[in-house]
C-alpha cells in the first residue's frame, strides 16, 4: 500500500477541469488504496458551487466515499475560499500545510501560492491573464496553443521559480527533507539540491499528473500510467505538455 497519492489544482467549477478524467483516476483508486489522499490545494476554481457540473459532482462524491476508507487531507489553496465550511461534507482534514514521514523522510505538503507575490501584486494583470489562458484552452482542445504562450511568458517562468525557491527554503528551514506544492499547474521534480522539490502539475492540463509517495521515494506520473514521466527533471519551461495557469 502506498502512503500517499497526492492530487493538486483540480478546480472544480472551471470549465476546463478534466473532470471526467479525475473521475476515472478516482474511482481506480477505490481498488488499490493508498494509505491516504492528499489534496494539494485549489480543490475547487471558486466556492460559487452553482459552476459545478455532473462530473464535478461525481468527483466530489467520489473524494467522499474514498475518505470513509483512507485518511483524506485537504491543503488549502487560494481558490479554495473558507474550506472549514464544507470538510466536513468532503469527510476531510483542512490544514494550511501537512508533514508526512515516509521511508525515513520529512516531507512537507503546500500548496505554494504563499510564495507567490504576483497575484496579490498584480490583481488585474493575474485575472487578464487567467481570462486569456481560459480562453486558448476552450477554443484549443489539444491545448497545444495554452502551452506554448505558457512557456512563452517569463513572467510564468518566474513564478515557477519562485515557488520552488520559497518552498525549498521554508522547508530547510523546518527540517524537511522535501517538499511538495501545487499552485503553479507546472508537473516538476527536482533533486539537485538538499531538499527535494516536486510539484504535481494540475487536472486543467493535458496530461492530468499526480504525485506518489511510497517508502520516502516521491514519483510523478501522468495519469492512466504507471511509470514516472521521463521528462520530469526538465528545466522549467522545457516540458512539451506541463506549462499551465499563470495564477494557479
Amino acid at each position: 500500500m502506498r502512503d500517499a497519492v497526492v492530487l493538486s489544482d483540480l478546480h472544480l467549477g472551471s470549465d476546463i477541469c478534466q473532470a471526467e478524467a479525475l473521475a476515472t483516476f478516482l474511482a481506480g483508486l477505490a481498488d488499490d488504496l493508498p494509505e491516504r489522499l492528499i489534496l494539494n490545494g485549489d480543490i475547487f476554481n471558486s466556492m460559487n458551487f452553482g459552476r459545478l457540473k455532473k462530473w464535478h459532482w461525481k468527483v466530489l462524491s467520489q473524494i467522499r466515499k474514498l475518505s470513509d476508507r483512507v485518511e483524506t487531507v485537504w491543503i488549502v489553496g487560494n481558490h479554495d475560499g473558507p474550506a472549514d465550511d464544507v470538510s466536513h461534507l468532503l469527510g476531510v482534514s483542512v490544514h494550511d500545510e501537512y508533514a508526512l514521514e515516509s521511508g525515513g523522510r520529512r516531507i512537507l505538503f503546500q500548496h505554494g501560492h504563499q510564495y507567490d507575490r504576483f497575484i496579490d501584486d498584480h490583481p488585474v494583470l493575474t485575472a487578464l491573464a487567467d481570462v486569456a489562458y481560459w480562453f486558448f484552452q476552450a477554443i484549443d482542445p489539444s491545448h497545444r496553443i495554452a502551452r506554448f504562450s505558457k512557456r512563452s511568458s517569463k513572467t510564468f517562468l518566474r513564478c515557477i521559480k519562485k515557488v520552488e525557491a520559497g518552498a525549498v527554503e521554508y522547508a530547510r528551514r523546518h527540517g524537511f527533507d522535501a517538499v511538495c506544492c501545487g499552485h503553479t499547474h507546472h508537473a516538476a521534480v527536482e533533486e539537485t539540491g538538499a531538499v527535494h522539490y516536486f510539484n504535481g502539475g494540475s487536472w486543467c492540463e493535458r496530461p492530468c499528473t499526480y504525485l506518489t509517495v511510497d517508502g520516502g521515494e516521491i514519483r510523478l506520473h501522468r495519469h492512466a500510467q504507471l511509470e514516472s514521466w521521463a521528462d520530469a527533471t526538465a528545466a522549467p519551461g522545457a516540458y512539451a505538455d506541463a506549462p499551465a495557469a499563470l495564477a494557479g
